[in-house]
Order: C-alpha cells, then sequence, then structure tokens
C-alpha cells in the first residue's frame, strides 16, 4: 500500500486495520516528497522530526487522529517557518504560536506536515510570484499549477500530500484546485478563523481544505470551521455535520446558470467539460434554471482596487523595523526604501503602489470608494440569484492551465484568469471545485473543474452536489 496515494478516509482505514503507523506513514511520505517534489517544487520545506514528535502522542481514536496535512506557506504554525514565499520573510521568521486552524486540527488529531508553496504573500493566479522558487503543474511541468494555492494543489495533485490548506482571496483555492485536478473549497467568509493567516486583504481572505475528494474536503472542513474569540469577522454559528452531505441526492436542487460566465473568452473544451458535468448534475434529479449576474463585468476592477487598498494597509507592517528583511542602511528613511525593495518581488510591489494610490488623498472617492459600491451591486446579484436557485454552477477558470511565462509579462490578462472566482470572494459567499474531466492540449490532458457557488453558510448543499457529481463521473 502507498501511503502518498490514500486520501483522508483510505488512511484512517487503515491505520483501524493497524496496516501502518502515524510515524511509518510520514516517513513514507518523506520519501515520496524527495523524490517528486524537486521536478515539482510544490513545497518550501518540511520536518519529518517535529511531525514524528507529534505522531508519537496522537490519538487515533480522533477525527482526523494521525492524518498529516500540508499547509500554505502564510499560516502560522508553532515552530515552523513562515515565508509567505517572500524574500521578506524567509530564513527570518518562524511562527510563536498556531494559528485557529492549526490549533482546530491539532485538536483533531491531525500533524502539520510541510509547508507550500505560493505565490508571494498570496498575491497571483499562477505560483509564479513565489519569491523562493518557481512550483509546477504535476501534469505538465511546463504549466502553471495555478494560484495562490499552487503548491497546496500541486502536493495534493502530486500524490505528495494526503490533504492541505490553502486560503482564497480572490479564487486561490479553486482555481489551482481545477488546474491541478483535486477537490478545492472555499468557505463563506467569516465560516473560518483568519486568526495566525498573515494578511493578504482582510475582507476577501478565507482559508479551506484541498483534497482529493469532496468527502476529504467536508470531514477537514468540519474540524476548522466554528467560532473564534481572536477573530472579530469569524461568524459564532454552529459547524453543522458536512460528512452528513456525503451521499445525499440533488433530486429537486436548482442549479442556475450565469449567462455570464458562459459568455465570449471561454476555452471551448473547457465549456464542453462543465456543460457535460451539468447535464450529469440534471440527469441526477437537479433542476437547472438559466440566470443572469449582470454586475460581472465590473468584478476584476472592482476586487483589484478593494485588493490592493487592503495589501497596501495589511503589507505596511514589513519595513525591516518591525518585520522581515532588514537591509543596509544610512539612516531610517534609507532603511525604509532598501528593505522593502529587496524584500518584495514585483508583483507585491505592484499591488502595494496601485493600493496605496486607490486610497490617497483626492482618489479615494474615485476609485475605492467607487468599488466598494461595485461590490455591493455584485452581492445584490447573488442575493437575487438564490432567491430563485439554491446553487449556482460554471466553470472555475476560461481556460485549462497555462504555460510558464504565459501571462508574466502582462499583469491585466493574468487578473482576467480569475474572472469567474473573483465574485464569489466580494459577495463573501462559499464555493467549491470539483474536478470535471480533462482537455487534451500539446498532447497533455488538463485537468478542467466545475465550480459551484452557494448562499452564505451554504456549504453543506455544495458538499452535497459536488460528491454527487464526483460518485457519479467515477
Amino acid at each position: 500500500m502507498n501511503v502518498a496515494d490514500l486520501t483522508i478516509a483510505q488512511l484512517r482505514e487503515a491505520y483501524r486495520a493497524k496496516a501502518f503507523t502515524p510515524a511509518e506513514a510520514l516517513r513514507a511520505l518523506a520519501e515520496a516528497i524527495d523524490r517528486k517534489d524537486p521536478a515539482i517544487g510544490g513545497y518550501l520545506s518540511y520536518d519529518l522530526d517535529l511531525a514524528l514528535a507529534d505522531a508519537a502522542k496522537v490519538d487515533l481514536s480522533l477525527p482526523l487522529g494521525g492524518v498529516p496535512i500540508a499547509i500554505k506557506d502564510l499560516i502560522n504554525v508553532e515552530g515552523h517557518p513562515c515565508s509567505c514565499a517572500s524574500r521578506m520573510l524567509a530564513g527570518t521568521y518562524t511562527a510563536p504560536y498556531d494559528a485557529t486552524v492549526i490549533r482546530k486540527l491539532r485538536a483533531a488529531g491531525a500533524i502539520p506536515f510541510g509547508r507550500t508553496n505560493m505565490d508571494e504573500f498570496a498575491m497571483g493566479s499562477s505560483n509564479e510570484n513565489s519569491g523562493i522558487k518557481p512550483c509546477h503543474n504535476p501534469h505538465d511541468t511546463s504549466r502553471v499549477p495555478g494560484g495562490s494555492s499552487g503548491g497546496s494543489a500541486a502536493v495534493v495533485a502530486a500524490r505528495t500530500a494526503i490533504a492541505a490548506l490553502g486560503t482564497d482571496t480572490g479564487g486561490s483555492i479553486r482555481q489551482p484546485a481545477s488546474h491541478c485536478g483535486v477537490v478545492g473549497l472555499k468557505p463563506t467568509y467569516g465560516r473560518v478563523s483568519r486568526f495566525g493567516l498573515v494578511a493578504f486583504a482582510s475582507s476577501l481572505d478565507q482559508c479551506g481544505p484541498m483534497t482529493r475528494t469532496v468527502a476529504d474536503a467536508a470531514a477537514l472542513l468540519e474540524v476548522i470551521a466554528g467560532p473564534c474569540d481572536r477573530d472579530s469577522t469569524c461568524l459564532p454559528d454552529d459547524v453543522p455535520r458536512f460528512t452528513e452531505a456525503i451521499g445525499r441526492d440533488v433530486k429537486g436542487l436548482k442549479i442556475g446558470l450565469p449567462a455570464e460566465y458562459f459568455a465570449a473568452g471561454l476555452d471551448a473544451g473547457v465549456r464542453e467539460r462543465v456543460e457535460s458535468a451539468i447535464r450529469v448534475l440534471e440527469s441526477l434529479g437537479a433542476e437547472i434554471i438559466p440566470l443572469s449576474l449582470p454586475n460581472t463585468e465590473h468584478a476584476v476592477a472592482a476586487y483589484y482596487v478593494i485588493a490592493t487598498a487592503e495589501a497596501s494597509a495589511n503589507l505596511a507592517r514589513f519595513d525591516g523595523v518591525r518585520y522581515g528583511h532588514r537591509a543596509e542602511a544610512a539612516d531610517l528613511i534609507d532603511l525604509y526604501k532598501k528593505s522593502r525593495a529587496e524584500g518584495f518581488g514585483d508583483e507585491v510591489k505592484r499591488r502595494i503602489i496601485l493600493g496605496t494610490y486607490v486610497l490617497s488623498s483626492g482618489y479615494y472617492d474615485a476609485y475605492y470608494l467607487r468599488a466598494q459600491k461595485v461590490r455591493t451591486l455584485i452581492r445584490r446579484d447573488f442575493d437575487e440569484a438564490f432567491a430563485k436557485v439554491d446553487l449556482i454552477a460554471s466553470p472555475v477558470s476560461p481556460t485549462p492551465a497555462f504555460r510558464r511565462g504565459e501571462h508574466h509579462s502582462d499583469p491585466l490578462a493574468m487578473y482576467l484568469a480569475d474572472i469567474y472566482t473573483i465574485s464569489a470572494n466580494l459577495a463573501g459567499i462559499c464555493g467549491i471545485s470539483v474536478p470535471c474531466g480533462t482537455v487534451p492540449v500539446e498532447g497533455k490532458d488538463l485537468p478542467v473543474g466545475l465550480q459551484l457557488l452557494g448562499k452564505p453558510m451554504a456549504e453543506t448543499d455544495l458538499i452535497r452536489a459536488g460528491h454527487a457529481y464526483e460518485a457519479s463521473s467515477r
């Protein structure tokens, strides 16, 4: 039995059957990482000794007892490095505490194992902005894994992780999940605590699971969701038993198809695979209803004003004095300039500059305030849609994974790769990407994801429909 090929459910069953111990599972995963990851670049680091120390005291009766979980490198895990894939923090910062999601994972018996690659400070859609090393798509290493949680998607797809955590600010769980052919679930804003996550855009960021199956995503979400007294934006609602949605049928479920998500610019192969998946859900008893989300065309512009403004404020702390890389300098102003110039990569600098500009005197009303008004319109579009349907189905990305460097010199083309995912973050709703087949591109079969979007706190419906499709397509 190859441990690295197992899902969470299969690993738990193997433990019950005494096929191997958590320590043996960790060593097998470490061997798989050493063998496969040099070609993928999905991990920035892993600490087998720390993981084995956790394994020695794990309680296998707990919901995730002995399950190793790879962690995106912006989530604090006590005693582990947390670089956000940036030269600003690499080699200078070791987390002194556990994020709330890590505390909850540990309480459920899980073992944090491995720091996954990402776009620097989560700013990117391809993982090409990592300040540490490149990350490649396991299905074709000449192509991107998606971003910003590209490393988490890649290690799950490459069978060097059982499951992983990612974060989603504008599609950063769902888009790489689609490109790598794994499941990625973005919870409702506030469903999962952000305490201990290094902030990019505080009103948009959300942590969620990246797994091989919908059942595994449900199991992970059931553990990490719920109230947190250290995060004022975390909702007080009780956590449903998400795993109980597994196996429920979709008869009578109303699924909307937004015309704007199937318009010009969508790759023909992606369209065919997504429409085929929707027909499967219809054959299982779901009702398909056409609808419109008219403000979708404004989502990318609004997002890149709001997100960059919040990034500008959040990253002000990395100044060479309080946090991060410290340059040699003649005076304080020179220290600020040199430390930030040397520590941040081009995309991070671009977003800080843009965010500072839209917040500046004379431009706040013209850009930031107007973007927030558009955000309200987008939220209203979803409210009106969810008055008619239970879920919305669409592609995750307009194309399969693109080649490394293909959009790197054209930021606008890169930003448009998130056109189908950004609106969910602006509206604060939940979404999931479920693999729905592959399309042939230059001799390689590249994965495609079906996106399902749900109203706030409707993760149970996402899991129910996602698993129904997954089970019928095996």
